[in-house]
């Protein structure tokens, strides 16, 4: 195992490989967005997602019977300890990552700003693609969980929309905006009804058939040509989880539970100061006059330019 994550530092990823000359390089920095394109070879995260599937793997077949009983991957005793009886709503304690094991850097969530949303948004050309994004920005959503959605997991009158959630793969209700009914509404009207349990967001070229997720990451890739940006289809989930998150109207707990966060740490990322907000903030108080000092009534200015100076 340490061969092959030493090959995986070292090693170019061929996901990363650029046919057009005119291209970003990987790993510079998107000029308008602020965001960083992928880095040519492998990040640590991948390269330890890589280790726990092999290590599952071996734990797997261990357990059956039917494999070795050494595991090849490396397993942290302090880290089992520390996990081990954990409430999610605890924070996570810290603990030494086991051999083979990357660091990976803290990054900040990457959400679309205010004033660049609308363009995003004004970017998509088709009923389908705004409805799409407005759901995924009002739910928070991942990408492979909305695009399963079929029209009887739309409950109109409530505004609720019901996804097979990713981890546990039970079917959980998520909000939805009445913007994003109304424009999923003239979709469906416009492109007809498909069976009750057929997804709803179709091809729009082609034989008929369920819109995958990589047509879905084209679908923002020509829109990021269009406007020279590098947003990113769970962009759009950042972008909810910061507006909720930061929203005075709604408890940190309460935002856990519609993102469906397993731990409470992993939403507390997103309550901080937005740099937009900021910004106006600032341009308020510069703007804002200088307090001038006065003389209460009744004082004789010339007593106080005496006393104190003029």
């Amino acid at each position: 195992m340490a061969v092959i994550v030493g090959w995986l530092r070292t090693a170019p990823n061929p996901q990363r490989r650029r046919t057009r000359p005119d291209a970003p390089q990987p790993g510079s920095v998107n000029p308008r967005t602020g965001k960083r394109y992928l880095k040519a070879g492998y990040d640590p995260s991948t390269i330890n997602h890589a280790l726990t599937v092999v290590a599952s793997f071996y734990d797997f077949h261990r357990d059956l019977g039917n494999g070795p009983l050494m595991n090849p991957v490396p397993v942290s005793e302090a880290r089992r300890r520390a996990l081990a009886h954990r409430s999610p709503a605890e924070a996570v304690p810290a603990f030494r990552r086991s051999r083979l094991r990357q660091r990976v850097p803290a990054t900040e969530p990457r959400a679309i700003p205010d004033a660049m949303w609308d363009e995003f948004f004004a970017a998509m050309n088709h009923d389908r693609d705004r409805a799409a994004v407005l759901l995924y920005v009002s739910s928070g959503a991942r990408a492979c969980e909305l695009l399963g959605v079929t029209p009887a997991d739309v409950d109109w009158p409530a505004q609720i929309v019901y996804v097979v959630s990713k981890g546990t793969k039970l079917r959980e209700p998520i909000p939805a905006s009445p913007q994003a009914l109304v424009v999923l509404a003239a979709y469906l009207d416009a492109m007809g009804m498909p069976a009750p349990h057929e997804p709803a967001f179709r091809t729009r070229r082609g034989p008929d058939k369920p819109l995958t997720y990589w047509a879905m990451r084209r679908v923002i890739q020509r829109a990021n040509d269009r406007l020279g940006t590098n947003w990113s289809l769970h962009d759009l989930r950042h972008t909810a989880a910061e507006r909720m998150a930061n929203d005075p109207n709604l408890t940190l707990v309460e935002v856990r539970a519609i993102l469906r966060h397993a731990d409470l740490a992993t939403t507390g990322r997103y309550l901080h100061a937005r740099v937009e907000d900021l910004f106006d903030a600032l341009q308020a108080h510069y703007q804002r006059p200088r307090l001038q000092p006065t003389i209460a009534p009744g004082y004789d200015p010339d007593d106080f330019k005496a006393v104190f100076g003029g």
